[in-house]
């Protein structure tokens, strides 16, 4: 039986989700185009290396996942584009197995719902001082493991 896959955390999520390659020739017409799908961590993996500029482990460490899974979701992602822009194809970027760098924090004493980021280490309700917390995120991982 297979390991189940480890969430990546993304910081980035782009508002634009699709590119379409324009031809050179007078063309409205878009229909036939084939497209590839770039999941949301293959880009977030591609940002953080070439836009970033940082080095493997950096990024693995970002993404919380292992050196050598952060090198096999950068291959793919390279790949992906790579046969896009010489196969003339569009690139969808959308799925993946991620989650955001929020979670969504609710009080169990008095309700109250805050959004924190992972880096922070005051578990505390900001509304009424409890530290009777819990991720109210399904995917929310890092903070969830550290609650219970």
């Amino acid at each position: 039986m297979p390991r189940p896959v480890k969430w990546r955390r993304v910081e980035y999520i782009p508002e634009n989700r699709s590119f379409v390659p324009r031809p050179m020739e007078k063309c409205a017409c878009f229909e036939g185009i084939q497209e590839v799908q770039l999941k949301i961590e293959e880009l977030e993996a591609m940002r953080l290396k070439d836009i970033e500029e940082l080095n493997q482990e950096e990024c693995a460490l970002r993404m919380q996942i292992s050196r050598q899974t952060f090198q096999n979701i950068l291959d793919g992602a390279r790949k992906k584009v790579v046969t896009a822009l010489i196969e003339n194809k569009a690139i969808k970027i959308s799925g993946g197995h991620y989650t955001k760098n929020i979670c969504n924090l609710k009080c169990i004493t008095c309700g109250n719902e805050t959004k924190i980021t992972y880096e922070e280490n005051n578990l505390v309700c900001h509304h009424c001082g409890s530290n009777r917390v819990v991720c109210n995120e399904k995917h929310c991982i890092t903070q969830c493991d550290k609650l219970e």
